[in-house]
């Protein structure tokens, strides 16, 4: 299986990841055959990339997912009624967001040890929902790694889930940021919430400070930013990196993670970075790259703690055109490196 742009999605290849609406019903179901009707319409919601089975690499399966399809789709499905209801001006239920935190929970204790890969397939109408998954997946699995106890984890899981609920609800003030908006915003429905702690509210409201006192609302600096924002803040980051578009085309894992050491001491906790660092995948299963040997070829396995160092089968062309494969674990060849991400 590859993980392919639209760009470069054909009639005839075969869909190697189910797509699924923002209720959780299906769109599209894993090994259907593409036509150029289908390729028009995945283009047409948003959608911008997608696995695709083919011969070579039939065998490659993208990493394990910390994540259940249910749990996902459950989250998203939640997210959406929520979100639905706060425009029409009515309160939310806190009790399906919270049995759906406990799926997650448990899905992310029991798969600590999987690598982060952001590969879900967006559109533009589960995008804010697929993001608000990504941010409360990435943050609980962080808090796991910090030995956060169940209590806190769940307030976490909680706060991150709906770190944008104040989104649909603000209106611009003048001279108002929209992240200083949207902030007090989600503060004020989630303190509302009695059932929920004071903490959950504070997510909302701290997401975007920075460490160094440059970030919205407030512009708090270092431990007076609740760890759970300084939390979720690198999750948020990490995640809106991925979709930020550059020349036309979404920034690349391994892209994203430069940019956000960069913001290490400054924007982002550098003890959190450190922790994300441990556990995100920057070369994800099914992508394509170019090595420093000139040789291309795919991913196919990780090594945790050495996201930079996967393994990569490459693809030959022998001389009568048949293509031959061999894989290389470049945790076991310190001087071959990923100089380019294809496709």
């Amino acid at each position: 299986m590859r993980y392919i742009e639209m760009e470069s999605v054909e009639p005839g290849h075969f869909l190697g990841k189910t797509i699924y609406a923002t209720n959780g019903t299906v769109l599209l179901s894993a090994g259907v055959q593409l036509t150029v009707y289908m390729i028009s319409t995945l283009k047409r919601i948003g959608v911008t990339n997608l696995y695709i089975q083919d011969a070579l690499t039939l065998d490659i399966e993208p990493e394990e997912e910390i994540l259940s399809e249910e749990t996902k789709r459950a989250l998203i499905r939640s997210m959406s009624e929520s979100m639905d209801a706060i425009r029409s001006g009515k309160d939310f239920n806190s009790r399906s967001v919270s049995l759906a935190i406990d799926d997650l929970l448990n899905d992310v204790l029991n798969n600590r040890e999987v690598l982060v890969q952001l590969n879900d397939i967006r559109t533009r109408d589960n995008a804010d929902f697929v993001h608000a998954m990504n941010v409360c997946m990435i943050s609980t699995l962080l808090g796991v790694n910090m030995n956060l106890n169940q209590n806190q984890l769940k307030e976490l899981a909680i706060g991150a889930l709906l770190h944008d609920l104040g989104k649909p609800a603000s209106e611009p003030q003048d001279g108002e940021s929209e992240p200083k908006r949207h902030t007090w915003r989600g503060f004020e429905l989630l303190k509302a919430k009695r059932e929920f702690s004071l903490l959950i509210a504070h997510v909302a409201l701290q997401h975007h400070e920075h460490i160094d006192g440059s970030g919205a609302p407030r512009g708090l600096t270092g431990d007076h930013i609740h760890l759970y924002s300084r939390i979720v803040a690198v999750a948020n980051t990490y995640d809106n990196l991925l979709q930020k578009e550059h020349d036309g085309k979404r920034l690349k894992p391994h892209i994203a993670c430069e940019q956000m050491l960069a913001m290490s001491g400054k924007e982002l906790d550098r003890e959190i970075l450190v922790q994300f660092m441990r556990v995100v995948s920057i070369y994800p299963n099914g992508v394509s790259v170019k090595l420093s040997t000139r040789e291309t070829g795919v991913v196919v396995g990780q090594h945790r703690g050495l996201p930079g160092r996967p393994i990569v089968r490459l693809l030959e062309r022998e001389s009568n055109d048949a293509i031959e494969s061999r894989e290389i674990d470049l945790a076991k060849r310190n001087t071959v490196f990923i100089d380019q991400v294809l496709g």
